[in-house]
Order: C-alpha cells, then structure tokens, then sequence
C-alpha cells in the first residue's frame, strides 16, 4: 500500500483483516497525527479535510458514485464498531441536515425524502427544524424554505479516524515504513515475479501487489509506466469561529449543518468549523474565505461577526477528465484506489471492498 491517508490506511486495515500480509509506505507514518499550525503551508489529504458524510442525501440514484456512497454507509457503522477502543475512541456523528436556499430546492428536497424515507431522510419546513427548537434558538436566513434531515449521514472526525487506524494496524501487524515510493518496476523472474518499489531511503522492498493511494502524487509513480492519469489540485480552506451565542442555542445543533454548498460543524461549547472553498490551484485566496463565510448572502449575523480563532487549507485531488475516484486495475498487481475529490473519507471503506475484491479475483484467476 502507497499512501496512508483515511483510504491507504483503512485499505490496509481491511486487507489485512482478511488475511493478507500488508505493508504500508508514507513519509508521514513517523510523525504526530495533528493539523498543522502553519496556515501558509497546505495540509494534504485526510488531515485537512472535515470528515463529512454525505452518502444518502447524494442526488443521484444510480451509477458508479451512487453504489459507492450506498456501499460506505452500509459499512461505516461496522467499521467503528471495530476501530474503537478506549485508548483511540471513534464515533459516527449524525444528523446531517441541508438547508434550502430557494423554493425550488426546497421542492427537489421534499422529493428526495419520499423517494428515500427508508434511509432516514425527511424533508422539514421552518416550523419544524430541528436545530429550531429551543427557547432560544439561533437564528438563521430564509426560515421560510426549510430543509432536509439525514438521520444516517453525518461525520467522522479525520484525526480521530487516523488515530483508531494507526492503532488498529499496528495490532493487525501491518508493516510500517515511514519513506517515500520514488518509482515503480514491474516483476521480473529476479524479483521472484514481485514488484519492486524504490525509496527514498535507498532501500528497495517488494510485494505482489501495489495499490496506489497518493491523491495528487499518484501521476507521478504512474507516467514513467505508461499510464496517464493527471489530476488537478482543488484547495479547500476551512474557517475556526468563536461565536457569541447563548448555550441552549447549541442544543439542538446537528452533527452537520450545511447551507449553500458549505459545512457548518459544531466543536466545543462555543466554537464552529465553516469550510470549505473550492479553489482552483495551490494558493489560498482571502477574497474566497470571505464569500464562503458569507454563504452568497444567506450567512446571519452572528456568523458574520465571529471571531476567526484559526484556519487551514488542504488540497484536494480532482482527476482529469474522468469521475471521481478512480478505481482501476492498470496491470497485473497493480491498483489505482486514488482521486476521490471530496469524499475520502466517506468512500473509505467501499474502496477497502472495492480493492479487496479485485486481490480476491486475482488470486482466484491464479489459482491451480
């Protein structure tokens, strides 16, 4: 396995789980499992990301993405089952609710919810929101278009997630190598029909299968293959508000609160992540922080008038040309589990299955 972020390092898990002798390569494997202070220099993969859920309130109802997010909420409960312990607890955070920014989402809303009530969604009007229902709620824009409520989707928090895995593979003996994979060679007799891969420590180790799990450094180990792959960098930022807010106002505060495309997530008594942005490239943008924490004109006043305590950005691998993840058996023992965008951490454990479903049909395919 290549890559250790929430997909490397939970397909390692689970390949290990079934019995396969797995190891694990990323120069991060020896360092702190903690966001950085720096807000200059960009936090890849997991580590930056909120850890969302969106699995059920996925508008489309069919199709490659659609099987996927069904597959990972079908496995996400077991997997926490498993991963938490009390030295590493983990836990699945729900409810997820989005709200309506117009009538017509309002509608295509309540239409979700019939077609999927038996996947926790219903639709709700100002009336009756959840986060609504103390005696002094917060306030919030366009009372009057009301939402969505996915008792299922949720979050996982990403660090949390890190911690149960690195637990949870040192137990499985799961080999470690804190290095970077420089390049790729294809079997050969000498190498007892074995890929070899060269790190940067110099040294060389060898395995029968590799799975790529690199986001954007993935091209980099495929090209010299023969394999095109490219991929873009989509920078997310994520604000750390200090709100003014009277504490019943948090009672009722879903797990996710999502309004126009941004993540509102409640940590701590009186403190709320917003993220994320989406921008092209590799440098932040100030002007694209502020809109986002305008929410296109829907963000209420105590929103606007919290008090930013920290912030980060990470980027995002988006491929090129294809769909998000990519999922492919490129040759003989070599995997591509790469480019999930926004979702790692929510196609986690499909791509486990996914990966380990296609070592199954291999090793079947080779048997006497």
């Amino acid at each position: 396995m290549i890559g250790a972020g929430a997909v490397g390092a939970g397909t390692a898990w689970h390949l290990a789980r079934q019995g396969h002798n797995v190891t694990l390569i990323d120069p991060s494997l020896d360092a702190p499992i903690q966001r950085s202070i720096s807000r200059i220099q960009a936090i890849n993969g997991t580590t930056a990301s909120l850890g969302v859920l969106m699995g059920n309130v996925f508008r489309r109802s069919s199709g490659r993405a659609w099987r996927l997010r069904q597959r990972s909420m079908e496995l996400w409960p077991q997997w926490v089952e498993r991963l938490n312990h009390p030295d590493t607890p983990l836990q699945l955070d729900t409810p997820l609710i989005q709200l309506a920014s117009s009538p017509l989402e309002s509608e295509r809303m309540q239409s979700l919810a019939k077609q999927r009530s038996e996947l926790g969604l219903e639709s709700f009007s100002a009336e009756s929101t959840a986060f609504q229902q103390t005696s002094d709620p917060l306030p919030w824009p366009n009372p009057g278009h009301g939402g969505l409520l996915s008792q299922n989707d949720g979050r996982i928090d990403p660090l949390a997630l890190q911690r149960a895995l690195r637990r949870s593979l040192k137990t499985q003996q799961v080999c470690l190598i804190p290095a970077r994979v420089t390049q790729l060679h294809r079997p050969n007799p000498g190498d007892g029909d074995r890929w070899r891969l060269e790190l940067d420590t110099g040294h060389n180790t060898h395995c029968h299968f590799v799975v790529i799990c690199t986001a954007l450094a993935s091209a980099l180990l495929l090209q010299p293959l023969g394999h095109e792959f490219p991929m873009e960098a989509v920078l997310g930022q994520v604000l750390d508000l200090q709100v003014t807010a009277p504490a019943q106002s948090w009672d009722h505060w879903p797990a996710v609160l999502v309004c126009n495309g941004v993540n509102l997530i409640r940590h701590g008594s009186d403190r709320l992540w917003l993220g994320a942005t989406l921008e092209p490239g590799e440098e932040p943008s100030a002007e694209e922080a502020s809109i986002m924490r305008r929410l296109d004109g829907l963000a209420p006043n105590w929103l606007q008038q919290a008090e930013v305590v920290d912030q980060w950005h990470g980027l995002r691998a988006r491929p090129s040309g294809r769909p998000a993840p990519l999922l492919e058996v490129l040759e003989p023992g070599l995997i591509l589990a790469s480019g999930h965008y926004r979702n790692g951490v929510l196609l986690t454990p499909a791509t486990a299955d996914w990966v380990g479903q296609q070592m199954m049909n291999t090793t079947k395919i080779q048997a006497p």
